[in-house]
């Protein structure tokens, strides 16, 4: 039996150039790509503010996910890929407060860089809806 698949765009601009939506469920199953700190204009959120930006990308992921019809209570996974692992409390305190009720397993993981040097933090998520 074939299982209906539901995708989400955000409408940035990677997304058509590179290939990917925000989000995708199948079944029970929902997983949301890596999402950037990106103010509604397109322009960068709250340049060097680790909390403001990891606040803004589960902001962007709960949106995402509200299309599908899941919460971000229903998040069982997240990952967060970060630029200067030094703020891991500031990113740590964003997430925090977001899943303070439903803490999903995560990791934060440092890298190199994002695909413009002012960002942060990207957080990719994983929800499962029963």
């Amino acid at each position: 039996m074939m299982t209906k698949t539901d995708r989400v765009f955000s409408g940035a601009p990677w997304e058509a150039k590179i290939g990917y939506c925000r989000a995708i469920r199948q079944g029970p199953h929902v997983w949301v790509t890596g999402t950037a700190p990106v103010a509604e204009d397109g322009s960068v959120f709250a340049p060097a503010d680790a909390y403001a930006q990891a606040k803004r990308c589960l902001a962007i992921i709960e949106k995402a996910l509200a299309e599908l019809g899941v919460g971000m209570d229903q998040i069982v996974r997240t990952r967060m890929f970060v630029t200067d692992i030094s703020q891991w409390e500031a990113f740590g305190k964003a997430h925090g407060e977001v899943f303070k009720e439903h803490p999903p397993t995560t990791s934060m993981i440092g890298i190199n860089g994002l695909i413009d040097p002012d960002m942060m933090i990207e957080i990719e998520a994983e929800a499962f809806v029963d």
